[in-house]
C-alpha cells in the first residue's frame, strides 16, 4: 500500500481591531520546510505517511492584517496545496483570532479554500489556540480539531501532536471523525480565565475525563477573544468525535460547565490603576503588568503611560521593560536626547528625556533616566522569559521594581513567586472591558449583558445535531 500523503502549513496572529497598526508581510515569519516539521514534531512516518511541509506564516499579535496580504499568502497556499496532487490529509495550524477588515471569518475562509481545492475525501485536522473563536464555516470543512489546553500557552507542540495523531490515526484506520461545537454566549479576556486559575483550572482538567467517554476523541474549550469586535467573538465548546450524538452531549456539557462558572471568572492577581499599583508595593522585588498595552495580545506596545507616572514618582530601581519604539531606538545611536511614546497612533503621551547612559544589544537599546532603566525595543516584542533580560546583560536582582507590557504574568516570571501587580492601564487591550467599543459582537454575551437563559445547541456547521 502507498504511503498516504499530507501538507502541513498554515497562518497564526492575534488581531486587536482597536490597534491602528495594521499587519502586513513584514510582521509574519514563515517557518517552512525541515523547520516546519521540527515544529510540529510528529513521527509520520511511524504512521506510513509522507508529509509535505509548505509554510506556517506567524506574527507577533498586532492589528488588522492587511487584505491584500491576506489575500495574497492564502492564495499562495492553495496554490502550493494544488502543485501537489492528490492529497489524504492537511494538517492546518491556525490561531482563530485575525482580523482582516470586510472579511467576517479569515480562518473559515482558509480553511474553506483548503476544503474547496483538496475535495471532500480529505481527511482535514487542525489546530487552534484557545484564544480563537469558531464557526459554522470553520466546523463544516474539517473533520478533527484541537486546541491548546494552556493559558499562559505551554502545551503548542502537545497540540500539534494531538491534531496530528488524529489525522494520522484516522488515514491509517480509514474512519471519517466529526467535529462539533457549541456556542456560548460569554468573552472574557484570557486575564479572566487562565488555566493555572480557578474555575478555569477545574474546568480545563475536566476536558480530559470527557475524553475518557466512548466515541469522544478530543475536547477543546475556546475563551474567545474579546479584543476583536466581531460578530464571531465568543466562547465555544468543541469536540471531535467518531459518533455525532455522543459528541452532542458532550459539547453541550462543557458549554454548560464554562457557562455556569462564568460569574467566578476573575484575573487571580491584584488588579487596579498605577497609582493602587505603586500604593501596594512592598519592600520586596516586585513585578507589574502594563497589560492595556500588551504586545502578546494586540497591544501597540509603545504607550509610555506608566513610564510617565513612574518618572513623576521619581522610584528608584525599577525597570521598565520594554517599550517599542523604532524612532527613539534611531535617536539614540545619534545621541542620549530621544522621545518615546505615542508615536505607533495607540495613543498615550510624547516624552522628551534624555538619558544618563545608554548601550545597545540585541535590537534594543538600554537607557537610564534618573533613577529608571527602560529597554527600549527597536521592534514590538514581549518580556517573558529570564534569558530576555540575561541576553541584554540585565540583572533582574539589581532593581526593586519590575514593569513589563503584559497581561496574566508568563510562567517564568511568575515562578519568581514575587508580589505582583496588573494595571487595568489604557491601551489596544484595555482590560476594563466595558469600555471598549461592542458595535458588531453578539448582542446578548456575558459580561456586556447579564442574563441567565442559555441553552447549548450543539451543531456540526451545517445542522443542529441532537
Amino acid at each position: 500500500m502507498a504511503s498516504k500523503k499530507i501538507a502541513i502549513g498554515g497562518i497564526s496572529t492575534e488581531c486587536s481591531s482597536y490597534s491602528p497598526l495594521y499587519q502586513s508581510k513584514h510582521d509574519f515569519k514563515s517557518i517552512q520546510g525541515q523547520a516546519l516539521l521540527d515544529l510540529v514534531d510528529f513521527p509520520f512516518s511511524e504512521f506510513d505517511i509522507k508529509p509535505y511541509p509548505l509554510f506556517f506564516n506567524k506574527s507577533v499579535p498586532g492589528g488588522p492584517i492587511e487584505k491584500e496580504y491576506f489575500t495574497q499568502v492564502k492564495n499562495q497556499f492553495i496554490e502550493d496545496i494544488h502543485s501537489l496532487g492528490k492529497l489524504d490529509g492537511v494538517l492546518l495550524l491556525m490561531h482563530g483570532a485575525m482580523y482582516v477588515e470586510d472579511i467576517e471569518d479569515p480562518e473559515g475562509e482558509w480553511i474553506a479554500s483548503v476544503r474547496k481545492e483538496v475535495g471532500p475525501k480529505c481527511i482535514i485536522s487542525v489546530s487552534f489556540d484557545l484564544h480563537g473563536q469558531m464557526t459554522d464555516q470553520i466546523i463544516s470543512n474539517i473533520d478533527a480539531f484541537a486546541a491548546f489546553k494552556t493559558a499562559p500557552h505551554i502545551d503548542v507542540k502537545e497540540t500539534y501532536q494531538r491534531s496530528s495523531m488524529m489525522l494520522s490515526k484516522a488515514l491509517n484506520e480509514n474512519y471519517r471523525p466529526y467535529v462539533l461545537w457549541s456556542a456560548i454566549p460569554v468573552l472574557v479576556s484570557g486575564e479572566m480565565s487562565s488555566t493555572f486559575e480557578e474555575p478555569c483550572q477545574s474546568i480545563y482538567e475536566s476536558l480530559e475525563l470527557y475524553n475518557q467517554e466512548p466515541n469522544i476523541l478530543d475536547c477543546n474549550l475556546m475563551i474567545g477573544y474579546v479584543w476583536a469586535d466581531t460578530k464571531r467573538a465568543i466562547a465555544s465548546s468543541v469536540v471531535t468525535c467518531t459518533d455525532e450524538k455522543s459528541g452532542a452531549i458532550i459539547c453541550k456539557s462543557i458549554a454548560n460547565l464554562y457557562w455556569d462558572n462564568r460569574k467566578k471568572l476573575n484575573y487571580g492577581m491584584r488588579t487596579g490603576d498605577i497609582h493602587s499599583a505603586l500604593d501596594s508595593l512592598e519592600d520586596d522585588f516586585s513585578i507589574i503588568a502594563d497589560s492595556g498595552d500588551n504586545p502578546t495580545a494586540g497591544g501597540v506596545g509603545d504607550r509610555a503611560d506608566i513610564l510617565k507616572v513612574i518618572l513623576e514618582t521619581d522610584l528608584k530601581g525599577t525597570l521598565i521593560a520594554g517599550i517599542a519604539s523604532k524612532s527613539a531606538y534611531d535617536e539614540l545611536t545619534n545621541g542620549n536626547q530621544f522621545t518615546i511614546g505615542g508615536t505607533f497612533g495607540g495613543g498615550g503621551p510624547s516624552l522628551k528625556l534624555n538619558a544618563d547612559s545608554v548601550y545597545f544589544q540585541s535590537q534594543c537599546v538600554i537607557v537610564k533616566v534618573n533613577k529608571t532603566t527602560i529597554v527600549i525595543t527597536e521592534l514590538r516584542r514581549p518580556f517573558h522569559s529570564l534569558t530576555d533580560f540575561t541576553d541584554l546583560k540585565i540583572d533582574l536582582r539589581s532593581f526593586q521594581l519590575l514593569i513589563v507590557k503584559s497581561g496574566y504574568l508568563s510562567p517564568e516570571l511568575k515562578e519568581l513567586s514575587v508580589p505582583s501587580f496588573m494595571v487595568l492601564s489604557d491601551g489596544a487591550v484595555n482590560q476594563d472591558l466595558h469600555s471598549i467599543a461592542n458595535k458588531k459582537r453578539n448582542t446578548k454575551l456575558y459580561p456586556f449583558q447579564d442574563f441567565d437563559d442559555f441553552v447549548p445547541d450543539a451543531s456540526n456547521g451545517k445542522l443542529i445535531v441532537s
